[in-house]
């Protein structure tokens, strides 16, 4: 293991190299995926989701599917509680209840998106969105200066909504620190895998929890060139530490080069619990494991799985259908096939 933290800060006092890498990489969004990615362009994605979400009544029925399952959990406890828990402090410990009456946004409609390695702001075009693009090198002036591991997450805005679109708009650059529950969407576009610690990647997560407002969207974009159940483990594990931290997956999709996954906000505070699960281990990727894929190669070492993992691997096979599935049906949108849910301790001992 090295030291991250290092690597992390050297690496973002390397301006020359960084401002190469913003240029390329803008240049290769305007020249080749614009061009290549016509039907799997992952801004699309993003802006489909979350029109779905915010304005055609997807937030409504996850909300609604929401005090269904409440619903069942509450005919599940017995009735001879102790301590009963009346219809008041019922909907004072679930705020999702409130919301689901109150649809829209805020009068002016817009939806305030954080956009994390922006690069070159490419939401800012959108007209339903209220970007603001941070990078660590910004490849446009529109994009603001921003470390975001090393963000600083203040308490909440107790202000109108128009006054937080207000503060918004004159943000001071470079960005240091922003107010939590600030935003209803929040996008890591190829931005993960681009840490080089599960750890760091944990963090990212659990800042973009604080920022985002209750059933705000978290969009996650990470390349995978293989195909669609190569790494169905990876994704799986992605899933679990990801709604520890008090989110639920809304959707997932498997590109040609990229998965995409949208998770919602579900609670305001964090309960992961890091004791007995390592969660932030198992937000890794395939280039966590170079060095020990090289060494068992050196080696011939043939690895057998156990019957577990077989299992598992079965399972898998059915988590990534052939097409999107909304994870809040649980259930393919090409067929009707439910997907099951394992939590196998294989995935927890990273």
């Amino acid at each position: 293991m090295g030291d991250f933290d290092k690597i992390w800060r050297e690496h973002c006092e390397d301006e020359e190299t960084l401002c190469e890498y913003a240029e390329a990489m803008k240049n290769l969004a305007d020249n080749h995926w614009a061009k290549t990615c016509e039907g799997e362009g992952r801004i699309e994605w993003c802006c489909s989701v979350s029109r779905e979400y915010f304005q055609n009544g997807g937030k409504r029925k996850a909300l609604e599917k929401d005090e269904k399952r409440a619903v069942l959990t509450a005919k599940s406890v017995p009735t001879t509680s102790v301590h009963p828990i009346s219809k008041t402090e019922d909907s004072s410990e679930n705020p999702n209840h409130s919301s689901i009456t109150d649809e829209s946004l805020h009068p002016s409609g817009k939806i305030r998106l954080l956009d994390v390695g922006s690069c070159f702001n490419p939401f800012l075009k959108f007209e339903e969105f209220l970007t603001v693009g941070i990078d660590i090198v910004p490849a446009v002036e529109s994009v603001y200066k921003c470390d975001f591991l090393n963000l600083q997450i203040q308490q909440p805005l107790q202000l109108a909504q128009d006054a937080i679109d207000a503060f918004l708009k004159q943000l001071k650059n470079p960005i240091d620190s922003l107010p939590g529950e600030l935003f209803h969407v929040v996008v890591f576009s190829l931005l993960l895998s681009y840490f080089p610690s599960p750890y760091q990647r944990w963090i990212c997560c659990k800042k973009a929890h604080e920022l985002l407002v209750l059933n705000g969207l978290l969009l996650i974009i990470t390349p995978d060139s293989s195909h669609q159940n190569r790494h169905a483990m990876m994704m799986k594990s992605w899933k679990i530490a990801i709604e520890s931290l008090g989110f639920k997956r809304f959707k997932y999709s498997k590109f040609s080069h990229m998965h995409l996954m949208a998770f919602r906000k579900i609670s305001l505070k964090t309960t992961s619990d890091l004791v007995s699960r390592n969660y932030p281990g198992m937000l890794y990727i395939p280039q966590d494991f170079n060095n020990i894929e090289e060494d068992e190669f050196s080696n011939n070492f043939c690895y057998i799985r156990s019957d577990a993992e077989d299992e598992q691997l079965a399972y898998s096979f059915m988590e990534l259908p052939d097409a999107p599935y909304d994870s809040d049906s649980g259930e393919s949108q090409a067929s009707s096939i439910p997907i099951y849910e394992l939590e196998d301790p294989i995935l927890l001992l990273s």
